[in-house]
């Protein structure tokens, strides 16, 4: 039975899984690949750094699948999106790769939404510009390191660079084109959209465009020699991770909004026509005629990380260190504390808000009697109601029945019910653990003809999948609890701007 190789890179991870043609995990590894942060708003990290760790993954889940790499059938990578990766004439790093979690171009974005440029991006590109945008970032680049501009000559996203690394072939995908400079009716490339930014100079740093399942290339002799592939083996075009994330989890259709929590709240549902709003990106789906409409903030699982590495550390320390799941440790106080009347609040923005760049975390309505547990479910409601507003976005353009949720959270029935009831939407699980990885796989099997399409998934999805129908009562407690949080986000908006001030000393 052929296998193939999925490589899912991440903001702080990167991993190789394989898999066999049925979607059995065979092996996985992992690497952590630091990020680097030289100036405030400034996320980065090396790109060779990442290529190697990339690589020694990939190395150690081919020793560990017990089966010859003969056998890998196609790789394909999928990654972070936004965020730029540049190479030089001499196809050298040029600098540091840009994350997305980067917001150097904040001020660039509100210049352009100023003068308009915003709102003829949205029209022309399906999208409104943002601080990790290709767009933004190469625009501040332009104006702040001028001599590192000129020196651009391939503009590439992160999985395309690790396919570089592999195959030594400069190309992106369908998905990861459209994230700045593809015209939303056509889904190609369109010579006024770089001039629209002002980087007409960069049109022909643009690479060329292949289908996820294209191949893009051939593993070389040097990349074979650090990662334990054969040389020769093919390596599909590869897509965005949140496209992977959705085609990995039997997500990827109309009718439903594919939900990841993680780092990000994203939130999407595929659509046969293009629609534009600035609530969400419109972006190109797995084929032409397809596309993916994208509500996204950097504003979901993250916090309720932060809480329990901020405020419960070292239990969560010492519970890990004796093999003990910290999570599943505090599920009860979560459960005391849901099945009692509340008054905590938490606003999800630790790290970005879908209202506005200067929202910024709180909590709201909290008494002396209330303890943990409380804040807890205040954290868990607030991530939910976060995601709520995107996916209410997308029910008002595409009116999606149900919801496909993954991420670490979606683990839990705990929280995959309360993501039922907070949507008022049937919410489905499936027993995908590397959802990401398998969507690219998907596309290395159909490069190769292991499958007729990406979308062919062999998997008897019936099986993997539980579903989370929402409880009236529940359902309706939690609405009026979500309008007190969209509430107290329009009450803030002219705090909010004083509050970040606070940090500058000019308040």
């Amino acid at each position: 039975m052929p296998l193939l190789l999925g490589v899912d890179n991440g903001l702080t991870v990167t991993k190789a899984v394989v898999f066999d043609e049925t979607g059995r995990v065979l092996a996985l590894a992992r690497r952590r690949v630091p990020q680097i942060m030289p100036a405030p708003h400034h996320v980065e990290r090396d790109m060779d750094v990442l290529w190697t760790q990339t690589a020694a993954a990939i190395a150690e889940a081919v020793a560990a699948c017990g089966r010859p790499a003969s056998e890998i059938a196609a790789v394909a990578a999928t990654a972070h999106g936004d965020g730029v990766y540049l190479l030089d004439a001499a196809r050298r790093p040029l600098g540091h790769g840009i994350l997305s979690l980067d917001s150097r171009a904040a001020a660039t974005v509100a210049a352009w939404q100023t003068d308009g440029t915003a709102r003829r991006a949205l029209m022309r590109t399906g999208q409104m510009p943002h601080a990790s945008a290709p767009s933004a970032l190469l625009a501040h680049l332009r104006d702040h390191q001028p001599d590192r501009f000129a020196r651009i000559a391939h503009v590439l996203a992160c999985k395309d660079w690790l396919r570089f690394c592999l195959t030594g072939r400069i190309a992106t995908d369908l998905t990861e084109a459209s994230t700045s400079f593809t015209d939303v009716a056509t889904q190609g490339y369109a010579p006024d959209i770089p001039d629209l930014f002002g980087l007409g100079a960069l049109s022909g740093a643009l690479p060329p465009v292949l289908a996820p399942a294209g191949i893009a290339g051939h593993v070389t002799p040097e990349a074979a020699a650090l990662t334990g592939l054969i040389a020769g083996t093919p390596v599909a075009a590869g897509l965005h991770d949140v496209t992977a994330s959705a085609l990995g989890a039997g997500g990827h259709r109309a009718g439903t909004v594919a939900i990841v929590a993680g780092t990000y709240s994203i939130n999407e549902t595929v659509s046969e026509a293009p629609r534009v709003d600035e609530r969400w990106f419109c972006r190109n789906g797995l084929a032409l005629g397809e596309w993916n409409n994208m509500a996204i903030s950097p504003a979901s699982a993250a916090n309720y990380d932060w809480f329990l590495d901020t405020l419960c550390g070292a239990e969560r320390r010492e519970a890990e260190a004796a093999g003990r799941a910290f999570h599943a440790e505090i599920i009860p106080e979560i459960e005391a504390a849901m099945a009692r009347p509340s008054t905590a609040l938490f606003h999800p923005f630790l790290f970005g808000s879908p209202m506005g760049a200067e929202a910024s975390a709180g909590f709201f309505g909290l008494r002396g009697w209330q303890d943990r547990g409380d804040m807890l479910r205040a954290v868990i409601e607030g991530i939910a109601f976060n995601h709520r507003i995107h996916v209410d976005a997308l029910r008002d353009g595409f009116a999606p029945q149900a919801a496909r949720l993954t991420g670490g959270i979606s683990r839990s029935p705990l929280f995959a019910q309360l993501f039922a009831d907070a949507l008022a939407m049937p919410v489905s699980v499936s027993a995908t653990d590397e959802a990401a990885a398998w969507g690219a796989a998907l596309c290395a099997g159909a490069a190769v003809g292991l499958y007729d399409d990406p979308r062919a998934d062999p998997r008897d999805m019936a099986a993997l999948v539980t579903t989370y129908s929402p409880d009236p009562d529940r359902a309706a407690a939690l609405a009026a609890r979500f309008d007190v949080f969209t509430e107290l986000g329009r009450a803030l908006a002219p705090i909010w701007p004083r509050i970040e001030a606070l940090a500058k000393g000019t308040a």
